[in-house]
């Protein structure tokens, strides 16, 4: 059962890899790959704790924070909700560019991205997990073998030396970017939590003898993120293989980027190749748009139950379409008022998810080793000490992101 891992993977091949992940190897060449690799290790454990939690608890890791007090569920609800509107926002956009690229400029990127806000949340109100469930392994197969075929016609054409540039690490504007890149990458670490629900969910679905065990939770997660890990780094090998190689710079509209990013398959497969690509990238941004949806409202819904302290912390149908159209609502006023410059945008963004997430990890890490849970279920020492290297690293890029900020 990969349902809750291909879920996570269907949306993290999104912002993260076709726009940051490009713009990096576009910038920067292959100096970042190492970077990439690094900030997918560093978030793993967190994400896994919220598996390991869902699947000895039948919980879902708020539950969890309740247990550790008041003050933690707290905390997290009021760290995230800030950053949902403009997370809705910026993928909206970003879909919005895609569609652009492929049918051409129909109609501005606000108005284009509040339709496709708007799709998603009337699918997800209509149809919920299951859907969400089928909607994601729409096209990812085809997306996957043509980034993988991609890569490696562009592999010639990378300037591998850049690989050994540290030079970046001396320009403010390169490190706030590594801050925008970490944000999203692979997910937003809040994530986490809605992976924890939808684990939940999942084996709920599927009789008692057939639940998986917690190696099967933990395989089934662990597929997925590693394949968002290659995805990463294949996006961004495609951007320094054409873009950086030919020292073309990354346009800042949604639907020129976009332009861009078909134009990295049409370069390496031809033209009716890119155009499956294309459309491959819209139904997984259009994934990611759903996912994001899904998750943001399903933590408040959750939210909702764990406070009232109802047996089921999944939270209540009322409750979850309520959160996910009151967060639609939010996402269309950013996309009518505050976004102008799409990659500007995106940069905050991704920025702002990065900052809260040394808090998501400390609280994980807390969960995991003060909760009540089967010694199986608890982090041996290299996943433990791995997640409290990420609370150390992600707390110092944030305190860097302010400082070079303001």
């Amino acid at each position: 059962m990969w349902g809750p891992g291909l879920i996570f993977s269907g949306a993290a091949i999104g912002t993260s890899h076709l726009v940051q992940s490009t713009r990096a190897g576009a910038i920067f060449g292959a100096a970042l790959i190492t970077v990439i690799l690094l900030i997918n290790v560093l978030k793993y454990p967190a994400y896994r704790f919220g598996v390991d939690f869902a699947n000895a608890r039948g919980r879902s890791l708020l539950t969890g924070y309740r247990e550790l007090g008041l003050w933690a569920p707290i905390l997290f609800l009021v760290a995230v909700a800030p950053v949902v509107p403009i997370t809705f926002a910026a993928l909206g956009a970003a879909t919005a560019g895609i569609i652009s690229a492929i049918i051409g400029p129909v109609m501005p990127v606000p108005a284009l991205a509040a339709l496709v806000l708007m799709a998603a949340t009337a699918m997800l109100v209509i149809g919920g997990y299951r859907w969400l469930d089928r909607v994601n392994s729409v096209l990812m197969a085809f997306l996957v073998a043509s980034t993988l075929a991609t890569t490696s016609m562009v592999l010639p054409e990378v300037q591998w030396m850049s690989f050994v540039d540290v030079s970046w690490t001396r320009e403010a504007s390169a490190l706030l970017f590594i801050v925008a890149l970490a944000g999203f990458m692979p997910n937003p670490l809040d994530v986490s939590v809605p992976v924890s629900l939808w684990e939940v969910e999942a084996s709920r679905s599927l009789p008692p003898e057939k639940r998986p065990t917690l190696s099967q939770a933990r395989s089934s997660f662990a597929g997925p993120y590693a394949l968002s890990a290659i995805m990463a780094v294949c996006f961004c090998i495609m951007g320094a293989g054409v873009m950086h190689a030919q020292q073309i710079t990354p346009l800042t509209d949604a639907p020129g980027f976009a332009g861009q990013i078909v134009d990295l398959y049409r370069q390496a497969l031809g033209p009716g190749a890119a155009i499956l690509a294309a459309i491959a990238a819209l139904s997984v941004m259009a994934t990611t748009v759903i996912a994001a949806i899904d998750a943001y409202a399903r933590i408040y819904s959750s939210a909702m139950s764990v406070f009232a302290g109802r047996e089921d912390d999944c939270g209540q149908r009322q409750d979850y379409i309520g959160f996910a159209l009151l967060f639609m609502a939010m996402g269309l006023m950013v996309l009518f008022t505050v976004m102008s410059d799409f990659a500007t945008f995106l940069d905050f963004t991704t920025s702002a998810a990065f900052v809260i997430a040394p808090v998501v990890a400390l609280l994980n890490h807390l969960v995991v080793t003060r909760c009540d849970l089967p010694d199986e279920a608890r982090p041996g020492p290299v996943a433990k000490g791995i997640n409290l290297a990420a609370i150390l690293v992600m707390s110092g890029l944030a305190v860097m992101y302010f400082v070079l900020s303001f």
